[in-house]
């Protein structure tokens, strides 16, 4: 793993998250979404790619779900966290109270918007690409003042005004590694499995798929539905799972849904950095009894 996209430029949280996946002798390579940056991964021009996945103030971060199904051939083999807050900056010798224009990612902003109303209640909200990114627009005049990793203010050269900003704190953004499709992570016990599928536009058939996750006693830990873009009214569903590919409840849950959905793709198992919680799995013994009897009666025993 010696070239790693990011979402760029240098001194964003995704960079940061490539260190923390200990990462740091490697070739980093800027990219400027994060479909931009599977796209180099799918190419061959980065071996892995580093993308913010969910976040705990606006949820999910559905640029990174719709780049993973964008072209298939990635998949997930871990993932870090980061605990979020931002410094804010402006151009050296400017007042922060003055500024007309405030720039960082969407999702930042809804991290600061009500420090931002009230230490800057002038300032016109504009979205930038990366947090890093709303500093170097800053830099180049195309805002006043920005929120961005205090490393942003360093590398623009930018006088920051405070530090440790967040409407909420420890707030936290969860970052993953993706590569190109092969072997998953091994599990561990404490993991997390990731697929998205569609499925036939009929009554009943989510609740139905969602049931075999349930029959098995298989926790969903996240779901959420976007639009395919293709036919009106059709939908990929998101779902994460608490559980590994290895876990025979998983991997019967996953091929009783192969057989209800119109298309699926798996997305990763890897090692969960939080404590999984919900209720346990059916014991692996049991669903091999369960197996070996349905097998007895087959065969006239």
């Amino acid at each position: 793993m010696n070239r790693i996209a990011f979402l760029g430029p240098h001194g964003t949280f995704t960079e940061e998250a490539v260190w923390a996946f200990g990462l740091d002798d490697a070739e980093l390579i800027p990219a400027d979404s994060p479909s931009a940056a599977l796209r180099m991964v799918r190419a061959g021009e980065a071996d892995r790619a580093v993308v913010a996945i969910e976040n705990s103030v606006d949820g999910a971060v559905t640029s990174t779900a719709d780049a993973l199904i964008e072209d298939h051939g990635v998949q997930i083999y871990g993932e870090t966290e980061l605990e979020i807050s931002f410094s804010i900056m402006t151009r050296p010798g400017e007042r922060l109270e003055d500024s007309e224009t405030f720039a960082t990612h969407p999702v930042g902003y809804q991290q600061v918007k009500n420090w931002v109303a009230a230490h800057a209640p002038r300032a016109e909200f504009r979205a930038a690409s990366s947090n890093a990114a709303a500093a170097e627009m800053v830099a180049r005049g195309q805002a006043d003042a920005a929120a961005a990793p205090a490393r942003a203010a360093e590398l623009y050269g930018l006088t920051v005004h405070a530090r440790g900003v967040a409407d909420r704190q420890a707030a936290r953004t969860r970052f993953v590694l993706v590569g190109p499709r092969g072997v998953p992570t091994a599990r561990t016990g404490t993991d997390r499995t990731f697929v998205a599928f569609q499925l036939p536009n009929e009554p009943g058939t989510l609740v139905g798929a969602l049931q075999e996750f349930a029959y098995r006693g298989v926790d969903l830990s996240r779901i959420e539905s976007r639009p395919t873009g293709q036919a009106h009214s059709t939908y990929n569903f998101f779902v994460e799972l608490v559980g590994h590919i290895e876990d025979t409840p998983v991997a019967e849950a996953l091929r009783s849904l192969y057989l209800r959905a119109s298309e699926i793709t798996y997305l990763g198992s890897w090692p969960r950095v939080d404590e999984p919680g919900g209720k346990p799995m059916i014991d692996a013994a049991r669903l091999g009894a369960a197996q070996d009897w349905v097998q007895r009666a087959r065969e006239g025993k």
